[in-house]
């Protein structure tokens, strides 16, 4: 069976075709684990979508439990780019 059978199964109710392109997008960027964090302005320019697209596409891959997001901070406790874990 397909690592993305899942993703390939899917109804467009259950996972948008926005969130399937964004988690083979992010499955390309993790590194040797399942994690990694490019921030939304960068997901958004090299896939040629708007931010609110991606930002749309990522709470519906928290949704059906495929991602994890994790948030990060700077040293001065500003927000960073979240770590986004594959699951």
């Amino acid at each position: 069976m397909s690592y993305f059978s899942h993703i390939y199964n899917a109804s467009p109710e259950e996972l948008p075709s926005r969130g399937r392109t964004v988690y083979l997008y992010l499955k390309d960027r993790a590194g040797a684990g399942n994690d990694c964090w490019p921030a939304v302005k960068t997901i958004a320019s090299d896939l040629n979508l708007s931010r609110s697209t991606v930002k749309r596409a990522l709470q519906d891959l928290v949704k059906v439990d495929l991602i994890a997001k994790v948030p990060r901070y700077r040293e001065n406790g500003s927000n960073t780019s979240n770590l986004l874990v594959l699951k």
